[in-house]
Formats: structure tokens, C-alpha cells, sequence
């Protein structure tokens, strides 16, 4: 954000149309392999078009207009234009089932879908007060497309005089959110909450015009909202549009972003595809010498986060150690000219975020929630406390209420939950604080460290407190073949884990055993893969306390997709209904004898 943008409210509007004055030929948006690829000019011309397109067939100013899309540029230019009318844009999930999309619908009241050809029929299956359909890659039954919504525009429409009435309090866009716990909740977020939080962002991490971001997670999620679309418009960011969130080996290298953001999925994903590939490395020496410059770099790594010198010796071992490995593994991953790197929407264990600075990543922790219209504590150069999600972004309070839970205060918040009242009351009290339901503590420092979510604790048979996600980062950073772990144990007399298989690395190691062909429950049940499960998981039991530790554990024979009755789109768990389909399973695991397929490690 410019200095002149950023001294007095604006909307996402002003900051736009300064971007296109700033630097037309510059590119906006783009797609790998530069298929695409779109200037701040075209992106006004296609901007102007489709919003008079969309004021022909009626969108008028506080208006809400749905887009279901994968990651494409028609995303931006189609929410883009919606802003400059007055509009106020949302996305949705496109694993989304049409009863859920009906849902959203309902609360949000649009009349009006942009989405893709794919999308259409469960959008048609959808009825209700949705009056049109636009496609907005090609013609669909039931639908009109893009092209030709953008060659009828409204003749009376005045593109200027809509988008200079935008005001910074105007409502932006809905975020829904993920749903764990019940129906998803409509966060309104203004223009305002959305600008301050981009000035905190740059404030923290001195963000810079033309720096290239990659747009992968889904655009219903905050993350990829800020960092990808509106740091767009507010720092003149060029932005790569992935459309396949598995494509992201090949979209990384392609794009080699300067902010780069991913949930702890995709972090502990990385270390295990390079665990995996040194792993099957022949050459006993290159392992070798791979294993030393990784151990050197992580040991400059804990000095230099600690704020020590680094010994003579060791910094002559470090260039040496990342001329040979670190910068090519940098390099391989896409992100060597990674300025600022990002972990969050979800605890990240230390053990990986070690790693990451180790070879040369800058990896921050940040915490948010879509209420505070995404970051609200971060690490950030220089005030990196591994183990913490940092400290309070510029304008925002932190406080912890008596029972631990943390409350935050500021420009940020969003302006309630929409058409719900009373549950805006519950999240936001009478002083103007979001209860989090987040429990955290606050070092003399102001660093935050989240203990786990308030409902989501485990407390055992014996009253003892404990964190999941910290028990489950423990184990899946110990274990590089897995992906979702579940630990169970609330009521009980010791901890239990569903495992499940992460798919890629599980294939690494079932192609060491001729199995490349074996399904999910075949790899579940191999010998060798259980034996790999097991060594993991009592690797990550020593570094936690005994209480703690997992005692008994189940590989499910299945694969948990985004958007499943396990995962929601964010990856997160859903706990409840994942303890109601895993019953007789979990029933097992605390029989007198470990039934079924039940490991156990107590024994």
C-alpha cells in the first residue's frame, strides 16, 4: 500500500484504480506457463466490463454476489468488478454439497452465481432465489456465460461515479466459515477491516510492489482472500493463479514467489517429499552429505533464532553446506527467492518449523481467524520465538480472559456474523472483545503461544489437560508417511490415534516394496508400513510427557479428502463426526485387548 493510500480510510476500490494508474503494463495476474497473463490495464478494461455486464442484469450497490471457482483469473476480475459496483462478493468451497451451498445461499440472499461450467449443474440443483448463472469458462446449460455478459452492458451504468461511492465501512465480501462445530457462520468483513489489516501486514513484513504470490487454497478461505486478491490490490502484487492445489510442485517452481503462505499440511508435505526423496537416494555418499548439510543448517538455524553468533567454523561449514545442498533444495521447492514464508490457520509443530530454517526458509508462524479478518499475531524478521505464533500485528489488543482463553481488540474485527445477531453478542462482548475460543498464553514479552482450542481439550480420566493438535504435530513431524492424525482420549484412562496415510508418501514407500499399485487399505495393512507407522509414532512419543504419549493406535485403510466427512476445505478436523463414524473403531482401541487392527504400544 502506498503512503498516500494508506493515510486515510479507503476502500479496496481507491486502492485498486491506484494500482492501474501506478503501473498499467505491469502484470496482475497470470497462470503458469504465462497461458495467461493480464496487465493492471486489461484488468481495469475487463474489470469495467463485467461490472456493467452485472449491472444490466440488476446488481446494484449492497447487493451480494456468489462466485464458485477454482483458482483462475476469472476470480479476481469477476470479484473485482462486483467491489466497484458496491457489491459485496463471497466465494464458496467447490467441494460443497448443494445442500450446504443452499445453505450459504439463503444467509448471504444473492441472486446472482459466477462460477464454472463444472459448477453449474449443482448450482441449478441449488434453486432458490438464484436468478442467474454465469459461466465463466464457456457455455452450460442453464447458465450465460462471461463473454456474453460482458458484451451486453447496462448503456446507463457509470463506472466512476459507482466505484467512487464504495465507502471504507461498505461490506466486502462474507467469509463462511469452515463449520467443525455446526452450520458455517457468516463473517462480514468490511473494507476497512480489510485495508488495516494489509497495513499491518506491511507494517510486519515490509511487502514491496511486484512481489509474486501464488494463489492455490481456495478463495473461500481468508488466507488466500489476503494474501493473493487484495495484497493485489493493495501492494501490486503479481499474482499466479494455481488451479489445482496438487499442481503445487509444479506451480512453486513455476512461479517462485516472493510470499509464499501454506496451512501446516502443506509444510509437513514439503519435509516429507524431500525426506522421502533423500530417503530413496542410492548413493550412500550423497545421502551422507545431504544428512550432514541439513544437521549444519539447522544448527545455524537455532543460533541465529536465538539471537547468537555463529562460530567461525560452523559459518565456513553452513556456505559450504548450502552450496551443495540447502540452495538446491530451495530451488527444487520453488521457494530460493522466498522473502516471507507463512504457516497458520492451524498449530505447526516446532520440530518443522525448524527444519524450514534450516534450509534457508524463512518460515513465520502467524495466527488468525476469519473474525479478525485473517492475522492478528505473527513472528516476523527479527522477533521469531519458535514455539509461539508471535506477537499482536499493529492496532490489535491480546489479552487472556481468567479461564485462558484469548480475546483480541482492534480495526480488524469483523462486523458481525450475518443475519445472527446473537451469536455476534456471544463472540463479541459489550467491550469490544472477540472471544477467541482459542486457549493461549502471554509471555512478559507479548508473545502468544495457543494451547488448543477451548472445546477441544483433552482432559483424561484422571482430570489431566491435554492438547490434541499438540500431541498430533508431535507424532506427524516424527512420522513422514502420515497425514491427518486424530488423538483420542477425553474421559479416558490413556491416549489413542486414528492414523491415516498421507498418500504421496505412503506410494514412496509402497514403491520400495513393489506395492505401487496397492490401495489405501493394502498399505494400511503391510507389514513393513505398519512397521514405519510404528517407529514414527514412538519416535514422537519420547518427546512428549507420559500422559501424553499415544499407547494405542489404528491405520485406517482410507484416504480423508478435503471437504469429507473427516476434513473440512481448510484441512481441518472435524472431530464430532469423525468420533461418531470411527466408534467401533475407537471402541476397540480401549477394549481390555487391542482388538482389530489396533497397535499397541504399551505392551
Amino acid at each position: 500500500m502506498s503512503t498516500q493510500d494508506s493515510a486515510k480510510k479507503i476502500s479496496l476500490c481507491e486502492a485498486f484504480q491506484a494500482r492501474v494508474a501506478e503501473m498499467p503494463d505491469a502484470v496482475a495476474l497470470r497462470t503458469p506457463g504465462d497461458t495467461v497473463s493480464i496487465t493492471w490495464r486489461e484488468y481495469d478494461r475487463r474489470v469495467r466490463a463485467i461490472a456493467a455486464g452485472l449491472s444490466r442484469i440488476g446488481v446494484r450497490r449492497g447487493d451480494t454476489v456468489a462466485l464458485m471457482m477454482t483458482n483462475r483469473p476469472e476470480f479476481h476480475l469477476c470479484d473485482s468488478a462486483a467491489l466497484h459496483l458496491g457489491a459485496t462478493p463471497f466465494s464458496v468451497y467447490n467441494t460443497s454439497a448443494p445442500e450446504q451451498i443452499r445453505y450459504l445461499f439463503d444467509n448471504a440472499g444473492n441472486r446472482v452465481v459466477l462460477t464454472e461450467k463444472q459448477f453449474v449443474p449443482r448450482i441449478r440443483e441449488v434453486g432458490g432465489k438464484v436468478e442467474h448463472i454465469i459461466s465463466v469458462d464457456g457455455e452450460a446449460a442453464g447458465a450465460t456465460t462471461l463473454a456474453d455478459l460482458e458484451a451486453d452492458p447496462d448503456p446507463d451504468f457509470d463506472f466512476d461515479a459507482a466505484w467512487r461511492a464504495v465507502e471504507p465501512d461498505d461490506l466486502a465480501t462474507i467469509i463462511y466459515t469452515s463449520g467443525t462445530t455446526g452450520p458455517p457462520k457468516g463473517v462480514e468483513l468490511t473494507h476497512h477491516n480489510i485495508t488495516v489489516e494489509a497495513k499491518a501486514l506491511e507494517d510486519m513484513f515490509r511487502l514491496e510492489s511486484g512481489w509474486r504470490i501464488l494463489s492455490y487454497l481456495p478463495a473461500a478461505h481468508i488466507a488466500d482472500r489476503v494474501t493473493s486478491h487484495y495484497s493485489m490490490m493493495l501492494f501490486g502484487a503479481e499474482t499466479t493463479c494455481l488451479d489445482d492445489p496438487r499442481k503445487l510442485a509444479e506451480g512453486l517452481p513455476d512461479t517462485r514467489p516472493h510470499l509464499f503462505f501454506g496451512v501446516p499440511r502443506v509444510w509437513e508435505k514439503f519435509k516429507s517429499a524431500i525426506d522421502t526423496a533423500l530417503a530413496a537416494e542410492r548413493s550412500p555418499a550423497k545421502r551422507a552429505i545431504a544428512d550432514w548439510a541439513i544437521g549444519v543448517g539447522a544448527k545455524v538455524a537455532r543460533l541465529k533464532l536465538a539471537d547468537r553468533s555463529v562460530p567461525p567454523l560452523l559459518g565456513v561449514q553452513h556456505r559450504l553446506a548450502d552450496t551443495l545442498v540447502l540452495a538446491k533444495l530451495r530451488h527444487k521447492l520453488g521457494l530460493d527467492r522466498a522473502k516471507i514464508c507463512a504457516s497458520g490457520a492451524a498449530p505447526i509443530s516446532a520440530k518443522t518449523l525448524e527444519y524450514f530454517w534450516g534450509l534457508g526458509i524463512p518460515l513465520y508462524e502467524v495466527w488468525g481467524m476469519s473474525e479478525t479478518s485473517g492475522l492478528s499475531t505473527t513472528t516476523a524478521p527479527g522477533r521469531v520465538k519458535i514455539g509461539t505464533v508471535g506477537q499482536a500485528v499493529p492496532g490489535i489488543e491480546v489479552k487472556l480472559a481468567e479461564d485462558g482463553e484469548l480475546l483480541v481488540k482492534g480495526p480488524t474485527l469483523m462486523r458481525g456474523y450475518r443475519n445472527d445477531p446473537e451469536k455476534t453478542a456471544e463472540t463479541i462482548d459489550a467491550d469490544g472483545w472477540l472471544h477467541t475460543g482459542d486457549v493461549a498464553t502471554i509471555d512478559d514479552d507479548g508473545y502468544v503461544t495457543i494451547v488448543d482450542r477451548k472445546k477441544e481439550l483433552i482432559i483424561n480420566e484422571a482430570g489431566k489437560n491435554m492438547s490434541p493438535a499438540n500431541i498430533e504435530n508431535t507424532i506427524k513431524a516424527s512420522c513422514s508417511v502420515l497425514g491427518p492424525v486424530v488423538a483420542i482420549g477425553d474421559a479416558r484412562p490413556y491416549v489413542s490415534a486414528l492414523l491415516v496415510l498421507d498418500p504421496d508418501a505412503a506410494s514412496a514407500l509402497a514403491a520400495q516394496y513393489g506395492l505401487e499399485d496397492a490401495s489405501p487399505a493394502e498399505l494400511a495393512a503391510h507389514p513393513a508400513v505398519r512397521e514405519a507407522v510404528t517407529a514414527g509414532v514412538r519416535a514422537g512419543n519420547e518427546q512428549l510427557s507420559r500422559v501424553e504419549q499415544i499407547k494405542r493406535f489404528r491405520i485406517l485403510p482410507t484416504v480423508w479428502e478435503p471437504g469429507g466427512d473427516e476434513l473440512t476445505p481448510t484441512l481441518k478436523l472435524r472431530r464430532k463426526p469423525i468420533a461418531e463414524k470411527y466408534q467401533h473403531e475407537i471402541d476397540e482401541m480401549y477394549g481390555k485387548t487391542a482388538g482389530g487392527d489396533t497397535i499397541d504400544l504399551s505392551s
